[in-house]
């Protein structure tokens, strides 16, 4: 379903800052090594197989690659080295609002986000009360996404999403964010998508939901792969060390 094969990513420090003309010429007389210094690899010869069905989830404290990862998977960044092979459509919910115009009303970014990701208008006119049923959004429905909570953005895209079964989910830390009874509504949207057969990538500092709801667990730790194994055993390990620390 998915191959991670010797994927690496570097960022250039430098280039990521605000860029200028000025800077541009001071570059040209910098040494080599010193520039050097501003790059930061990411990620760092990752390989890791996920089969059909499968949900895994990553573990690793800020920074250690976690999201970059999916974002790769997700095809959204494309590797420095290394390259991924997916097998199936991929539904990826990685960023809150990405996809989405704050100025647009909730009804407006529901076609909007929808055709991003593929569907036709017809099936959105047709799913639409499925959508707004889902969300509990439909008193805000006709508002301005701007003037939504983090956590109201975070049920319309979840909503949107999965609206459909794709066959590859990733989801990064959306399902922290929100009332408790929507997040345990999404999870039990979740497990019936995995019981079906769904492949999910799942990052979250939640290590609750990490040992609830994957079969495999994958702890990143400065951009490579410190441990994959069974989820109890990861987790335990990986909160061991965040306790001596």
């Amino acid at each position: 379903m998915i191959k991670i094969n010797n994927v690496s990513m570097r960022f250039n420090l430098g280039i990521e800052k605000n860029f200028s003309l000025k800077l541009f010429f001071i570059n040209l007389f910098k040494h080599k090594n010193k520039e050097s210094k501003k790059e930061f690899w990411a990620l760092k010869d990752i390989n890791l197989e996920v089969n059909k069905g499968e949900v895994v989830g990553f573990v690793g404290c800020n920074g250690a690659g976690k999201s970059t990862l999916l974002k790769v998977v997700a095809g959204v960044m494309k590797p420095t080295k290394g390259t991924v092979e997916r097998y199936g459509n991929i539904c990826p919910m990685i960023e809150l609002g990405a996809g989405f115009d704050m100025d647009l009303t909730a009804k407006e970014n529901i076609y909007l986000n929808g055709a991003i990701l593929g569907y036709s208008k017809d099936f959105i006119n047709q799913k639409m009360d499925e959508i707004i049923e889902f969300s509990e959004l439909k008193d805000f429905i006709n508002v301005p996404v701007k003037n939504f909570s983090s956590g109201m953005v975070t049920r319309l895209a979840f909503s949107i999403a999965t609206i459909v079964e794709p066959e590859i989910l990733i989801v990064d830390e959306v399902l922290s964010v929100g009332d408790i009874a929507f997040k345990q509504k999404s999870e039990k949207k979740m497990k019936n998508m995995i019981s079906k057969g769904t492949t999910v990538l799942f990052v979250s500092h939640d290590i609750t939901q990490i040992r609830e709801l994957c079969n495999t667990v994958v702890w990143l730790e400065n951009g490579s792969i410190k441990m994959v194994g069974d989820p109890n055993d990861i987790c335990d390990k990986y909160e061991e060390q965040m306790l001596r620390q």
